[in-house]
């Protein structure tokens, strides 16, 4: 399970998913105050489905397919959350004031994004492989 690079891919997902929202914030509000993940229901919603995806995913390294289609869940999930904040810092207030910052945090799911694809690329690579010990047998 580990050996697998697609593991490895997962594994930093769920970094990037599961800790990393705690430590970088989303953005800073107008009175100096970090806004973070958990400051909004449906932020903490997505980034804990996200995340139980990605350990769902692990957790199935014999089945590959359904690896294949927990990843895809997960990075439609991580589309619809980047989407959110961006359209969420589009209505900041205080925009043409340059006083609230948009943080790291925001781009947390495009980081995650890449990590999936990448994993679905290995994935798919052990797939064709298998696929093709099986047709020489």
């Amino acid at each position: 399970m580990i050996q697998r690079i697609q593991t490895i891919y997962l594994i930093l997902a769920i970094i990037v998913s599961g800790v990393l929202p705690f430590i970088f914030p989303l953005w800073k509000l107008n009175n100096n105050k970090d806004f973070y993940f958990n400051s909004n229901q449906l932020y903490t919603i997505l980034f804990g489905l996200s995340t139980t995806l990605l350990i769902m995913s692990i957790l199935f390294y014999k089945k590959r397919q359904h690896q294949f289609v927990l990843n895809r869940l997960s990075m439609i999930l991580n589309l619809i959350l980047l989407g959110l904040f961006v359209y969420c810092s589009l209505n900041l207030s205080g925009e043409t004031l340059a006083v609230s910052e948009k943080g790291i945090g925001m781009f947390l799911p495009i980081v995650a994004i890449v990590l999936l694809v990448l994993a679905n690329k290995a994935i798919k690579k052990d797939e064709d492989l298998v696929k093709s010990v099986d047709r020489l047998r």
